[in-house]
């Protein structure tokens, strides 16, 4: 029996407007440096070297948040097998955004991603942000006694 694969490159560009701002997998109109300012300064990625953010964009499923003008005023990432598994990672709104309901709908549009639905598995990583995710069903781990991790806190320092 011969079998045949998707040749698909990624899945396809999802975009959902609301008001003056869109929510769009569209990678062509991420900013590189918005991203890296932000996650070089946060607690979760201090020091992220720029070429990293770039590799970690280019092997997950990206969503930017835009304002009319096109700037991008927040990102979040999906690292997926599309299948069985998801992780949800660098999800940030703009500090001057804040306030205004993006994160909570950025994490809608992440969550009805059709290439996104029926995994059996997301996971996440978060220090303060545990009421945005909990209204999605996030919970904090059930069976940790089973979870491993292979954690090295500084490698940014020695990129």
């Amino acid at each position: 029996m011969e079998s045949t694969c998707d040749t698909r490159v990624g899945p396809a560009v999802v975009e959902h407007q609301r008001g003056d701002f869109l929510v769009s997998t569209d990678r062509s109109r991420l900013d590189l440096d918005v991203v890296h300012g932000f996650l070089t300064n946060c607690y979760w990625a201090k020091g992220i070297a720029r070429e990293v953010v770039k590799r970690s964009i280019e092997h997950a499923l990206c969503f930017g948040v835009y304002e009319a003008s096109g700037a991008q005023v927040g990102f979040a990432r999906v690292v997926s097998d599309f299948a069985t598994f998801a992780y949800l990672g660098d999800v940030f709104v703009l500090e001057s955004y804040r306030g205004r309901g993006l994160s909570k709908w950025l994490m809608e549009c992440i969550m009805a991603h059709p290439d996104l639905q029926g995994l059996r598995r997301w996971i996440l990583l978060t220090r303060d942000a545990h009421g945005l995710y909990s209204q999605f069903g996030f919970t904090p781990v059930k069976a940790a006694e089973r979870y491993m991790e292979l954690h090295d806190p500084n490698v940014y320092e020695r990129q």
